[in-house]
């Protein structure tokens, strides 16, 4: 069963529902230093490719008619491919829209 979030910015609250596979990640923050301790300004900062999942699709649309369950489900730390998905921001929070595809893990 698909599940929603819902984000709250400022007052106004918004929910995302993915569609088919999709997988709505909320991004880590990029590391603010090195581990040698040099800080690092906002234009050389990496954008992490790991997140958290706040929302998924019903599944997959098999031949058949019926729907593949996804294998993450919300709250599921992942890693995923760098060039992966569509970017998009709510308020301050950056997000990443994907197929499930496009995770290669989850970390545990």
């Amino acid at each position: 069963m698909a599940k929603k979030k819902t984000a709250e910015q400022g007052d106004s609250k918004l929910q995302l529902q993915p569609l088919a596979d999709r997988v709505v990640v909320e991004r880590e923050e990029s590391e603010e230093k090195t581990p040698g301790g040099i800080l690092l300004p906002d234009t050389a900062k990496k954008k992490p490719s790991r997140g958290v999942v706040v929302s998924v699709g019903p599944g997959r649309l098999l031949d058949d008619g019926t729907r593949a369950p996804l294998q993450v489900k919300v709250g599921d730390r992942v890693l995923f491919s760098s060039y992966a998905g569509d970017e998009f921001r709510m308020g301050e929070q950056e997000y990443v829209l994907l197929r499930e595809e496009d995770i290669l893990a989850v970390i545990e």
